[in-house]
């Protein structure tokens, strides 16, 4: 997954200072990006006012896209650094390469997990042939200092556990919700849930107090809360939940996202997280002289060069506007 801004801006985040300890209902309003050759998303994090949910620092929904006719995802080869990437599909397939070696084809409900520790270059496209829809998140997790430096490595898991209610069903992608943990590796207090609602439902999803939440609506017509929320766009609930009300006009579709407050201060600019201006300088100039962050096989095309770094300082800062 990348972020294919030609102009992208630094983005400061993390810090627990402006997290407020109680519930609350924001309702975060997509911006329109362009990725690749012929796919839009909407980018929910970093948003104008709220940049971080937990450790969740990027958050892209896309599609449904007719693709029948086009050539779908196209993502060259592009760098990471600082952060674990996750694809989740409801629709479509996406083509997964990186500088490790992997190839392997994520499917809808598949967990497409890579981690970049210090650094890793990937590319992402539809495979050709490919399904006609094309629909789903993309989604980065921000690496703590302690594991920011762990050896880079990829995960498929096609197998993920349930957690299950009369019309509700919850596939658990990452960490832990209710009695279900998600193989997938996970290096702070987080959880990542799809959920597939059948219409007319009204249920209650168990919510841990100490995270704070966000629900991003993917399909379908969906109260949460008592808050409308209409695909692709995403409602901040902030922390202190036990429980969380769910109710379904229609068969919907959503992604629960929740984490331990991220304590750190951090910095993202264009594909890199890190914590200073020179780590994000040097990051930049390695991948642009072709080392550090590996080559990818088999991607027909070019690689993705990096922007110019903006001409102001990069500070990282609290995680509000």
């Amino acid at each position: 997954m990348s972020n294919l801004d030609t102009h992208p801006v630094p983005n400061p985040c993390g810090g627990r200072e402006d997290v407020l300890a109680a519930p609350v209902r924001e309702l975060l309003s997509p911006r329109r990006v362009p990725l690749g050759e012929s796919t839009e998303v909407r980018r929910l994090l970093p948003n104008l006012g709220r940049r971080m949910i937990g450790a969740w620092a990027f958050v892209d929904h896309y599609g449904p896209d007719d693709i029948a006719d086009e050539p779908g995802m196209q993502v060259p080869p592009h760098p990471h650094m600082g952060l674990q990437t996750v694809s989740w599909l409801h629709e479509g397939e996406v083509l997964h390469r990186d500088s490790l070696g992997s190839l392997q084809t994520i499917r809808p409900r598949e967990l497409g997990l890579m981690t970049s520790g210090g650094a890793i270059s990937h590319s992402e496209e539809s495979p050709r042939p490919h399904a006609r829809h094309l629909h789903g998140a993309q989604l980065w997790v921000a690496l703590p200092d302690e594991a920011r430096h762990v050896a880079a490595h990829f995960e498929h898991h096609a197998d993920l556990p349930h957690v299950t209610a009369p019309g509700l069903d919850a596939t658990v992608v990452l960490g832990t919700l209710d009695t279900a943990t998600s193989p997938g590796t996970t290096y702070s207090p987080l959880v990542g849930a799809d959920l597939a609602l059948r219409g007319g439902t009204a249920t209650s999803l168990p919510l841990n107090p100490d995270f704070e939440y966000g629900v991003l609506a993917m399909s379908g017509e969906l109260s949460v809360d008592g808050v409308p929320v209409t695909p692709g766009s995403m409602l901040y609930l902030g922390c202190g939940r036990t429980s969380l009300p769910l109710r379904a006009v229609s068969d919907a579709g959503a992604m629960l996202l929740g984490g331990e407050p991220f304590a750190e201060k951090l910095l993202m600019w264009w594909n890199f997280v890190g914590r200073t201006q020179e780590e994000i300088e040097r990051a930049r100039e390695d991948w642009t002289t072709g080392s550090r962050f590996g080559e990818v096989h088999g991607y027909d095309g070019e690689r993705l060069p990096a922007p110019a770094l903006p001409p102001v300082p990069l500070k990282p800062r609290g995680r509000e506007r």
